[in-house]
Formats: structure tokens, sequence, C-alpha cells
């Protein structure tokens, strides 16, 4: 059911870093690359641990299986009672024990929209590793919008919380991306030698995200990840109300929704990292 943590033990003594796929079950990307990294992986110092996430959701090829997961990292006292009692919850706290232990975290996911871009997101430490991996894109800003992911609760601890979207689940470029960023993280953390080489990265800030007020939320048309939206464009309907763009933005994660209170979707804009307007969340 692939519930153990395997870790691997370096040469010499270093950090501790954690690599996870599978939070999302049926994002198998990182699954797999798991699968054909570990019978070959020789760690140089340090110490790597791997895990499969969702093992439940993983052998039922679904998202999950009664909560999501990658909202469960944070104070149970912000989660509901049903995620409280989800196997999700009881697997969330057998993470972390390993998350606390670990500097830094790989997390590795796929996208539901077919031609998605690969991207990265993460928080501003990390820059120094990010820069290394296969994706073009950097998202900053995601924790105050979508609370509760592994690498917002390593970003909460002060230490490197990065999530690597490896492009549509349904592509094999997924699984070879998946497979090559695990490489270009941990040799960018100096757990293993090779040469890597720095991409050119546009760097992106999440400034709104918007919870549905009904359920019944539809987009106006399906949304590419990061396709251009101008002000005042209109996005979708929320039950009768119309739902518009607050300004030239790019669309992440937009989604038709059936319930109240989830999120449809994130709007970003460029940044040099030098700062900006905080997020709003809008609903």
């Amino acid at each position: 059911m692939r519930e153990k943590i395997i870790e691997i033990v370096g040469r010499m003594p270093g950090p501790t870093d954690i690599i996870l796929g599978g939070i999302h079950g049926n994002e198998t990307c990182g699954v797999k690359a798991i699968d054909n990294v570990l019978p070959k992986i020789k760690i140089d110092n340090g110490r790597v641990l791997f895990g499969y996430g969702n093992p439940r959701a993983i052998a039922a090829n679904k998202r999950y299986t009664e909560a999501n997961l990658n909202r469960l990292f944070q104070p149970a006292d912000r989660l509901t009672d049903s995620e409280r009692r989800s196997y999700e919850f009881e697997r969330a706290q057998e993470l972390i024990p390993y998350l606390d232990r670990s500097e830094a975290l790989l997390d590795i996911h796929a996208s539901y929209t077919p031609k998605s871009r690969p991207f990265v997101i993460c928080e501003p430490n990390a820059c120094d590793v990010v820069e290394y991996l296969p994706a073009d894109l950097v998202v900053t800003n995601v924790d105050d919008t979508i609370p509760g992911g592994t690498d917002y609760f390593m970003n909460k601890k002060g230490k490197v919380g990065i999530c690597l979207e490896c492009g549509y689940l349904g592509d094999q470029a997924s699984n070879d991306r998946a497979e090559e960023g695990i490489s270009a993280f941990l040799k960018a953390r100096g757990r293993i030698s090779g040469r890597i080489e720095k991409r050119d990265q546009t760097y992106l800030r999440v400034v709104e995200s918007y919870r549905t007020r009904t359920g019944f939320f539809r987009l106006r048309k399906p949304y590419k990840d990061f396709e251009p939206v101008q002000t005042d464009e209109i996005i979708g309907s929320d039950g009768n109300e119309e739902v518009r763009s607050s300004g030239n933005r790019s669309i992440v994660f937009a989604r038709n929704r059936d319930e109240a209170g989830e999120e449809a979707f994130i709007l970003c804009e460029k940044t040099d990292l030098s700062g900006g307007a905080a997020t709003r969340t809008r609903s």
C-alpha cells in the first residue's frame, strides 16, 4: 500500500530532505518517478526521505478518498469535523514527523488541464533551488490563498517547501519532468553530485483567490493555467452573479465547482520578488 517512508542515507553526514509523490492519488507522475529513482539512487551526503503521500488514493487512482490531503497540514482547529475524521487527516499526522525532520521538501504534482505549463510553487527562500528545476514559471505567495499544503507546512516552520507542478497528468512528459525534477532538486541541495544549469524563469505572485458563494459556479470557458484575463473580464458565474477579473492578471487552477466555499480560481501578476500588494480572498 506504499505506506512506508523510505530513507536513503548518504556516505557523509548532512541535512535531511524529503521528496513526496502522490499527495493527490491520481497525479501519478511523482509516484512513477520515485519508483524509478529508488532502485538506483545513491546519496552522497545527508539523508533523503522518499514517500508516497496518499496510498489509498493512489491505489484507487483518485485525487483523494475522503478529504483533500493537501489542505490538512495545518492546525486541526482550522479543519472541519469531516476532515478531522478522514483517512487523509490520519495520513497527514503520519507524514508530519518526517516533514519536521527535514530541511527542504519537494512535493510533486500534476495538472488536470491538458497542455498545462509546468511551474513551481514556492516562497522566495527556495529560489536558490527552484532556479534549477524543470519549469520556467514560478508562483509565490500561495500560502495565504491555499493553506494546508505540505509546502505551506514547511514554509510556516521557516524551512524550504517546494511544489513542482509537472504539467498535464495524462502526458508522458509529466513523468519525465518529475524524474528530472528529483535529480535537479537533489543536486541543488547537494545531496548528489552532477551538473545542473540555472533556468530563465518568470516569477508570478498570487494577488487574489476566489471562493464560491453558491453550489453552482461555472466558468465562462475552459481556461488554461496562466491564461491572461483582462480587467473586468467575465470569468464565470456564481449562481446568478457574474464573476469578473479585478485586473489584468493570469488565471490559474480555474475549475467549475458544485459546493459553496470551494476554491474556483486564483489570479496572479508578474513580480520581481521585491514585494507588492498583499493577497486578498474574494468570496
